[in-house]
Order: structure tokens, then sequence, then C-alpha cells
């Protein structure tokens, strides 16, 4: 069984799990409740979003 939950800091040493994945969907559910999207972005178990934390297109690597 997992030790994580909704109020677990942050910065535990061990990040949670994913419990449910739905790739096909673009997201994944870990065990301390946070539904992660593949945009990078979240949804708290609280409601709240954490926007997606793009990296600017200046930064990014083109394959030639």
């Amino acid at each position: 069984m997992c030790a994580h939950q909704s109020s677990c800091p942050r910065t535990e040493p061990v990040a949670p799990h994913v419990v449910a994945a739905h790739p096909e969907q673009g997201w994944s559910l870990r065990c301390d409740g946070v539904i992660v999207f593949d945009d990078t972005g979240e949804l708290l178990p609280d409601g709240r979003v954490v926007a997606p934390h793009r990296m600017p297109a200046d930064r990014l690597v083109a394959a030639a």
C-alpha cells in the first residue's frame, strides 16, 4: 500500500507513483490523488490547477 496522501509535501524524496494511466486520453492518476496531464499541467485533489510548465520555443532543439 502506498503511504502518499493528498497532503504529502511535494518535497518528499520518493515521488508518488501512477495508479491509473490513460495515455490515449493524455492523463494519469497518481497515488496522491493528483491528475497529471501530458502537457505537464496538473489537477490537484482540492480542485486547484497547476498550469503547464512549457519550455520556450527558442530553447527547443530540432533534429536535422
